[in-house]
């Protein structure tokens, strides 16, 4: 559903802090924190994860899955796939 890492980025690109997403989605700051020191995807209640991923919509922020193209406009960021990142460093 949402990484811990497209949380963060998520909350960069908006220029907000945990407290202020916590606003928002109408979750806890502690949920929020516990969300984002997750490895990998965000594990917890479903219906706390989507208030979160709700609130980012609302918000402006497209979140996007692995191999999905984006289809919206403006500015953003992806991880490119692992051995593209690699290459070229040695």
């Amino acid at each position: 559903m949402i990484t811990a890492g497209q949380m963060r980025a998520a909350r960069a690109l908006l220029g907000i802090d945990q407290k202020m997403l916590a606003e928002m989605s109408g979750v806890s700051v502690p949920t929020i924190q516990r969300m984002e020191a997750s490895q990998g995807n965000v594990r917890g209640v479903v219906d706390t994860l989507s208030k979160v991923v709700e609130a980012l919509d609302r918000a402006g922020i497209e979140l996007i899955g692995e191999q999905a193209p984006s289809m919206g406009a403006g500015r953003g960021v992806r991880l490119k796939e692992a051995e593209t990142r690699h290459s070229g460093n040695g």
